[in-house]
């Protein structure tokens, strides 16, 4: 297929050009230019200079462009997840949610690409204690009246409704979980070796985790497999903490464990970050994924996958 990748110099948009490639698939990488341009041609991609926040431009680097599928995999997080709920990159990130899903819709329209895929994320089902039973795709999804959550909630709800209420288009929504591994964890492992990542002292909730070569690999499935109009969990086998993972982390880099502050204090400082770690408890199940992309984890734990970030930095 000839693919357009929106976010394709991000964290998971370079493993997912690769594995595209690998694929067979041809690869048109959207890009503001610059660094972004030369990132893209290494990989293997044809740039694609254009604003995605601003139509007219989009519209125009694209005017001659014929593709087979979009796939949206734009954030503006620059260096890792935001821990303030009015931090500028998620703002951005939900506008372009929000506003960047209308317009690369739009853009598959023009180019006569029938395949799309949007990123979501687990968060979607609500930043709240899920308790211990499996979630799946049937859970609701989406905004939350009154939660304070509902901006990041309801940019990932319009994402979603944006690849399937367009006629004609096979609207796909991947809803990951949290991302590891080498170009993901970059900051944590930084942060770790400098002993400044905090935890509560209290446990914190459960959580999805997938490795970014999973998650690129899910993406490239879901591409040539997924159902229309389907949402598919994207994570590991085994749903831990972030206790868990932060302390096998810090074990596996060689740094000491995190340093644990009471959790009032986390909420003062780091109030997003407080919430994903204290409020947000959920076991998500990938039985659907596996099932009908005929995908499985390379890294089905945590155990399996941290040993790369090792390999990355020797």
């Amino acid at each position: 297929m000839k693919v357009v990748v929106a976010g394709a110099t991000g964290a998971i948009g370079r493993p997912l050009v690769t594995a595209l490639r690998a694929a067979g698939h041809q690869v048109y990488a959207l890009t503001r230019g610059g660094r972004g341009a030369e990132i893209a041609r290494s990989l293997g991609a044809t740039p694609l200079i254009a604003n995605v926040m601003d139509r007219s431009d989009l519209l125009r680097a694209t005017e001659r462009l014929t593709a087979d599928a979009i796939i949206h995999e734009l954030t503006a997080y620059r260096y890792s997840p935001p821990t303030h709920y009015h931090a500028p990159g998620l703002l951005r990130t939900n506008a372009l949610r929000e506003i960047g899903s209308k317009h690369l819709v739009e853009l598959a329209e023009r180019t006569g690409a029938r395949r799309y895929l949007t990123q979501s994320l687990i968060v979607g089902y609500g930043l709240r204690d899920h308790g211990s039973t499996p979630v799946t795709e049937q859970e609701p999804f989406g905004r939350i009246p009154g939660d304070v959550n509902d901006g990041i909630i309801g940019a990932l709800h319009e994402a979603e409704s944006s690849a399937w209420r367009a006629p004609g288009i096979d609207g796909i929504a991947l809803r990951y979980g949290l991302f590891y591994g080498p170009g993901a964890s970059d900051t944590f492992v930084r942060a770790l070796k400098m002993h400044v990542f905090p935890l509560p002292k209290t446990v914190t909730g459960y959580t999805g985790f997938i490795h970014l070569t999973d998650a690129a690999a899910a993406t490239v499935a879901a591409l040539e497999h997924g159902v229309p109009g389907q949402a598919y969990n994207i994570v590991d086998d085994e749903p831990i903490t972030w206790g868990t993972m932060f302390d096998a982390m810090a074990e596996t880099v060689g740094a000491r464990p995190p340093r644990r502050i009471p959790a009032r204090l986390l909420r003062l400082t780091s109030p997003l970050a407080a919430a994903q770690m204290l409020d947000f408890s959920i076991r998500v199940s990938n039985a659907k994924a596996r099932a009908e992309l005929g995908w499985k984890p390379t890294y089905p734990t945590y155990r399996e996958g941290l040993p790369t970030l090792v390999n990355a930095t020797n």
